[in-house]
């Protein structure tokens, strides 16, 4: 399994992160089944959240067992210090442990969002208190929709996270109004050592209205092996990337890693000639036109 440096933490980390999402609705033998899955093809970075349905239960089992041989990251979305507070120590019980490598704000995609966690009383306070205590050991940040690059942006100048968390593939970086500000994004974390990391990197776009959903992602994805390969590669082969959250359904998760594994094997031109010829291929956010 490949790796890569954590930013300025210096966790060698697998470059496909357990996207415990995907446990979110899931049996605990299911959950069992993925976790073991990862572990046995050397996943050792795992990234949950607090709103994440049972995910956080489903992964407390484990704790005990593998706590020592992970990198364990979770979230809170809650926007007030007390509030974020309580959720910290919830989900530190949910996951049977008394601390976890990374707290991150999730969700922070708007900069309306991030004045409320960077205000007096704001989350962020909760989270600098949690690292003094010693039960979170890196504040990092989160953040879905168009706007998320811009928002980290700032959110670096006023605060050293140590890890950030935005969508990127093909389609969003097709996207002037995106890839610039993504860009200066990956520029400046490189300047503080502040991780990158990214999700949606199979996403195809929004479900259609009558369209069946075969998975339980809340975008479509890609299931079929030659474009999630392509997708991967097109992620991985940022130099400034250190990783990415595989896609919220535990069906997808073994062909991801499958890519994975086989990451090198594909030319960008390989890559680029599948992303580029997909039909319908669109932002799992909406239209395009909502970036400022």
């Amino acid at each position: 399994m490949l790796q890569r440096q954590v930013g300025r933490l210096g966790h060698l980390s697998s470059v496909v992160m357990f996207g415990a999402a995907s446990l979110g609705s899931v049996s605990q033998e299911e959950a069992d089944a993925s976790i073991s899955y990862a572990l046995q093809h050397g996943v050792n970075h795992f990234d949950t959240a607090a709103s994440y349905g049972e995910a956080e239960v489903r992964m407390g089992p484990w704790m005990p067992r593998i706590r020592n041989d992970i990198f364990l990251a979770t979230k809170t979305g809650e926007r007030s210090r007390e509030q974020a507070k309580a959720q910290i120590h919830r989900s530190l019980e949910r996951l049977q442990t008394d601390s976890v490598d990374l707290i991150q704000l999730h969700a922070v995609g708007t900069i309306e969002e991030l004045d409320k966690c960077t205000a007096k009383g704001g989350a962020l306070e909760a989270l600098l208190e949690a690292k003094e205590e010693g039960i979170v050991k890196a504040i990092g940040i989160t953040g879905h929709g168009h706007l998320a690059p811009v928002t980290h942006l700032e959110a670096l100048r006023r605060f050293p996270f140590d890890t950030v968390l935005l969508p990127l593939n093909y389609y969003l970086y097709s996207l002037p109004e995106y890839r610039q500000p993504f860009d200066e994004l990956v520029e400046e974390a490189g300047r503080q050592q502040t991780a990158v990391r990214v999700i949606k990197a199979i996403a195809k776009g929004p479900w259609g209205e009558q369209q069946q959903r075969s998975y339980a992602t809340w975008y479509e994805p890609f299931d079929s092996q030659d474009i999630i390969d392509a997708c991967v590669h097109f992620v991985l082969s940022f130099p400034g990337i250190s990783g990415f959250a595989s896609a919220g359904d535990i069906h997808l998760f073994p062909r991801i890693v499958d890519a994975v594994e086989r990451f090198g094997g594909m030319s960008d031109e390989e890559a680029m000639r599948i992303l580029s010829a997909i039909s319908g291929y669109s932002s799992p956010f909406g239209s395009p036109t909502s970036i400022a």
